[in-house]
């Protein structure tokens, strides 16, 4: 199995395809879609989007 972090594309239980972003090592999830897509190719293309721009995601926190 692959020792880095990885996107798996599955189809769940109603027919929907989701990704998952999986960790380096223990392949936890550490992200997932929040909905189902008609499309694989759909799938792929929202975790190809998370990909591209978490690298320039800011971090926000809560004032508490």
């Amino acid at each position: 199995m692959f020792d880095g972090p990885f996107f798996y594309v599955y189809r769940d239980n109603a027919g929907k395809w989701r990704w998952r972003l999986r960790a380096a090592g223990n392949h936890k999830i550490i992200a997932d879609s929040a909905e189902g897509y008609v499309s694989k190719g759909g799938a792929e293309e929202a975790a190809a989007r998370v990909q591209r721009d978490a690298p320039r995601a800011l971090i926000v926190t809560e004032d508490s």
